[in-house]
């Protein structure tokens, strides 16, 4: 193994990348799994047991099966929890006696990346100094031909099926019996669109139990068709079939299932943004919104901050990535927080976004409405916004670029108050993200498409 110069590899979402590549090749996948163990095994006092769970790609079952490699050999337990969602592991985790949960899966990406994320019992991810350690295993070539990872290699390669069905199977139950305890779906014509990702053995099971009428597209995963042109980032099929089949609504997953997006009866995107704004009005009616506020992010819509307004909730705005809003969530205590993207947090339930308990806790509000979700959605004025993604050699911090800062401060002040400019770098590729809202369309297409060419020549 040859490793690059020393970078932080654990983004906001853990370790992502090309799957078989650094850091995701097979010997650093068996040193993270070493140095996992090692590092808990310190903080715990005795040898961790894990539970490791996968989305639907082809590069899934090697990686983790390297993974558990480096596990066992520095003496871990290892569990494996298959095909499953990440907050399926998030669920197993925090249920069962585990002390850590692991995730392959590269969540909206395409079939050819692949990432690691591990969730503490608590449904936290791991703190920034254990990440730290491990990167520095990592580009210390620690454990390289550790004799003890050779002996561990059958192990790795042993099928956990008992543990693997169990684990779907309390899933299952928790969603259901749980999650949907009294809620009765009977009438409602659903469609779904599972991404050919982790929710495509355990969506229908659990809507159908529930009582739903079901049609369910992209359910059919080969190890290459995750997020391909479906799911949560492709609406396309989603909403051709719920404009001509007569269905009540339609709900799009992502690979890992941990976002759900909605589509209503005329197939018009319901995104994260409205979701929060129904779900804050529901709890609030059901004594369950704490402290009267919603966390989101810095890109959510300025339409949910007035919508909220009206109904006096409070904002708060967290930098993007459910990590940052989670730390948000924690300090001010919110029971609910999210993103636009259809990530949503409800820390009454779980510290891990869920795709699958944010429809369900959107369809209780529905029933209980005995309304729609057109009418329900209605109650929110979005404003134009649009999102521009430069690919980006690096990312320089945007403050150490006095031009940059200049670019932005005369670009809102053509907007004369009546918009906002956002510039970000992605958590986990090499992007900068240009957002701008505004009034009118066209005009922050414009803006959008300038600032994004000024800063392609400017960051290189």
């Amino acid at each position: 193994m040859t490793a690059p110069k020393i970078q932080k590899l654990f983004g906001t979402d853990g370790i992502r990348g090309k799957a078989y590549e650094f850091p995701l090749d097979q010997k650093t996948v068996e040193v993270i799994g070493f140095s996992l163990t090692q590092n808990l095994s310190s903080q715990l006092g005795h040898h961790p047991s894990i539970i490791i769970g996968r989305d639907t790609r082809e590069s899934g079952l090697p990686i983790q099966r390297a993974l558990t490699k480096g596990a066992i050999a520095a003496g871990a337990m290892v569990s494996s929890a298959g095909v499953i969602t990440t907050p399926g592991v998030a669920f197993i985790t925090r249920t069962t006696p585990y002390d850590a949960g692991v995730v392959i899966s590269a969540s909206h990406n395409p079939f050819q990346d692949n990432g690691i994320k591990i969730f503490t019992p608590s449904g936290k991810k791991l703190t920034d100094e254990m990440e730290s350690k491990i990167e520095r295993d990592i580009f210390d070539n620690a454990y390289e031909g550790h004799s003890l990872l050779k002996l561990a290699d059958e192990l790795a390669r042993e099928n956990n099926k008992n543990s693997e069905a169990d684990s779907l199977n309390r899933y299952l139950d928790f969603l259901t019996e749980e999650i949907g305890n009294g809620l009765n779906l009977s009438g409602l014509n659903i469609a779904i669109d599972c991404a050919n990702g982790a929710a495509s053995n355990i969506a229908p099971q659990v809507f159908k139990r529930l009582g739903a009428n079901l049609a369910v597209i992209h359910a059919s995963p080969n190890g290459v068709n995750i997020n391909e042109n479906c799911g949560a980032l492709h609406l396309n099929d989603l909403q051709n079939l719920v404009r001509g089949g007569g269905f009540d609504l339609g709900l799009a997953f992502d690979g890992d299932a941990d976002r759900a997006l909605f589509v209503d009866d005329e197939g018009k995107l319901v995104d994260g943004d409205f979701t929060m704004l129904i779900l804050a009005e529901s709890f609030r009616t059901q004594g369950k919104l704490k402290n009267n506020l919603v966390v989101a992010t810095v890109m959510s819509n300025l339409g949910l901050e007035i919508g909220l307004k009206e109904r006096n909730i409070e904002l708060i705005r967290a930098q993007v990535g459910d990590r940052f809003v989670l730390e948000e969530m924690l300090a001010k205590d919110a029971s609910i927080g999210g993103e636009q993207s259809g990530h949503i947090i409800l820390s009454d339930i779980s510290l891990a976004g869920d795709g699958i308990i944010t429809a369900l806790s959107l369809l209780r509000a529905i029933v209980e409405n005995g309304t729609s979700l057109k009418a329900l959605a209605a109650s929110m004025k979005t404003y134009p916004q649009t999102l521009v993604n430069i690919r980006v050699s690096h990312k320089p911090p945007l403050h150490s670029m006095p031009e940059v800062m200049t670019a932005i401060d005369e670009l809102e002040k053509e907007m004369q108050g009546r918009g906002r400019v956002l510039i970000r770098y992605s958590g986990t590729e090499n992007l900068a993200r240009v957002m701008i809202e505004g009034e009118n369309q066209d005009d922050i297409e414009n803006k959008a498409r300038r600032m994004a060419e000024f800063l392609k020549q400017a960051i290189g």
